[in-house]
């Protein structure tokens, strides 16, 4: 059924379209599952390239037996309090931190960084990050560590000594700055190569034009990054009522 869980056999067809090549949505159509199965099931075992069938088989039925054994029992365990469906926003985080991996952030990482977007106020705490993705302390620090050294968190004083972590609306702007100043440190680094590999070389020439190329795009993601700032302080529109004139 393409709304129930994935079988072994259906993993091993993923394990095989991944060896062959097959996008995601290829790979979905042939299962006859949504393309968000796949992409949350591949990123969430170890992504495209060190996905295995019978290790996630494996990881799933461990996830499964945990979530038996902590969920509260009656009619109330599956919505949460602000009245979302906790197992929808679990599989929505999933998702979301494969994303972030795609774009070459490690798993735990990815999570960390999913589970604090998907927070109505932003922020969490290292003790919140611990209970909500079911991790240790140390593994929330390394991720938070990094994170914050690629300028997409920032820590906050909270009660008493914690520490609170914050994607707050300027995050994704200071990140695409400090991405822009990285790609300036490779402008000057393929600079100095061509004088040291003798300007007109092929190889000097293809670092100058490489130089030029990055050099364009950093200056534009810059000018765009500052026309564009006040889109995230903007609050979106309220939506009317359907029917509503």
């Amino acid at each position: 059924m393409p709304g129930g869980r994935l079988t072994q056999q259906e993993r091993q067809q993923i394990a095989l379209g991944l060896a062959d090549g097959l996008a995601y949505a290829e790979i979905a159509r042939r299962l006859d599952r949504p393309t968000s199965t796949v992409t949350r099931e591949v990123m969430r075992n170890g992504g495209p390239a060190s996905y295995r069938s019978d290790l996630a088989h494996r990881a799933t039925e461990r996830r499964a037996h945990r979530s038996r054994q902590a969920a509260p029992r009656g009619p109330q365990a599956s919505p949460q309090s602000d009245g979302r469906d906790s197992e929808a926003v679990r599989a929505y985080e999933e998702t979301f931190a494969g994303i972030f991996m795609q774009s070459g952030l490690s798993r735990m990482t990815a999570r960390v960084l999913a589970a604090l977007y998907t927070t109505d106020a932003g922020s969490l705490t290292a003790a919140e990050l611990v209970r909500r993705l079911q991790v240790s302390p140390a593994t929330v620090s390394k991720a938070i560590t990094f994170l914050e050294g690629q300028s997409l968190v920032r820590r906050e004083p909270d009660e008493g000594r914690r520490e609170r972590y914050v994607v707050d609306d300027d995050v994704w702007y200071q990140g695409m700055i400090a991405s822009a100043r990285a790609h300036t440190l490779l402008v000057e680094t393929a600079r100095q190569g061509v004088n040291v590999l003798g300007p007109g070389t092929p190889a000097a020439t293809r670092l100058e034009n490489i130089a030029r190329f990055v050099d364009f795009v950093s200056e534009g993601i810059t000018r765009a990054a500052e026309q564009a700032r006040e889109v995230l302080h903007t609050k979106p529109a309220p939506h009317s009522p359907e029917g509503s004139g």
